[in-house]
């Protein structure tokens, strides 16, 4: 039986590759991506009524797929937060967070009206920010969190990179708006697979062949990525979108992966974490 493989993390641009790179995951044997909705030149957010378009241009990128490739495509979206930054500096700290806030309300319309599977990406910026940021994009996190929460749906984070500390962080973050923790996702993970070290948020381990190879030796709770941005200036950034079913097979082929954890990873993970059902 095919085995089902899932890219967890995917990002496509409108003047990308876009539905060329996913007929490429597809010769390479991907099944399955989580589309991740990120920033366009197309529609810069400078208001809370430009997030409907913004996210919409996700979506019309993943019905486009679905149409013309084999691969199942769902989508993740929510205010990136790196924004709230640029926000700040143009409308103060106060308004940027009301932004903020507004594109998590709509992104969780959008999961509640079947369109998406989780909110995100969210979280705080992956470089060092004032005490002010760093506080509004925690109360923003939160408040995505919650609306998660309401939603019955994943949260997909991007923070600073994930040590065991800021994973307990996040982790008692979610337990005081009543998120289960298995549902909050750390997007661009290293191989934090023990519960002593991700405090039972779900890692989603980049792809690495070394990185893949430690978090196997740990376990299978955890889903792989590719973080592929579709950048053609960066061609390859992060990973190739090639990248999560050749590193699969490979492993499977050398033995250093079973079939029994290629489904775990591949297919029971990603039911457990988004509700969805991945298929070959």
């Amino acid at each position: 039986m095919p085995i089902p493989i899932l890219d967890n993390h995917v990002h496509l641009q409108p003047q990308g590759h876009s539905v060329e790179a996913v007929k490429e995951f597809a010769k390479a044997g991907g099944t399955h991506l989580i589309l991740s909705h990120l920033p366009y030149e197309e529609v810069r957010v400078r208001s809370a009524a430009d997030f409907p378009p913004s996210y919409d241009i996700t979506l019309k990128m993943a019905e486009r797929c679905r149409s013309e490739t084999t691969v199942g495509v769902d989508v993740t979206v929510g205010p990136y937060p790196v924004l709230l930054i640029h926000l700040a500096e143009k409308q103060g700290l106060e308004k940027a967070i009301e932004i903020m806030k507004a594109g998590m309300e709509y992104a969780q319309r959008l999961v509640l009206d079947g369109k998406a599977v989780g909110i995100g990406e969210i979280g705080r910026p992956h470089f060092p920010v004032t005490t002010e940021i760093n506080e509004a994009s925690n109360h923003i996190m939160s408040y995505g969190m919650q609306l998660a929460k309401e939603a019955g749906c994943a949260v997909v984070l991007h923070t600073e990179s994930a040590t065991p500390e800021n994973m307990k962080e996040i982790a008692l973050m979610a337990d005081k708006v009543g998120l289960p923790r298995n549902n909050v996702v750390k997007h661009y993970s290293p191989p934090l697979v023990l519960e002593a070290e991700n405090s039972g948020l779900f890692p989603s381990v980049l792809a690495k062949k070394e990185s893949t190879i430690e978090a196997l030796g740990k376990g299978s709770r955890f889903l792989l990525e590719t973080d592929y941005l579709d950048d053609l200036r960066r061609p390859g950034a992060v990973l190739s979108i090639t990248t999560v079913p050749k590193r699969t097979m490979s492993l499977l082929q050398s033995g250093r992966m079973t079939e029994e954890q290629a489904f775990k990873i591949h297919v029971d993970n990603p039911l457990e974490v988004y509700g969805i059902k991945v298929r070959s």
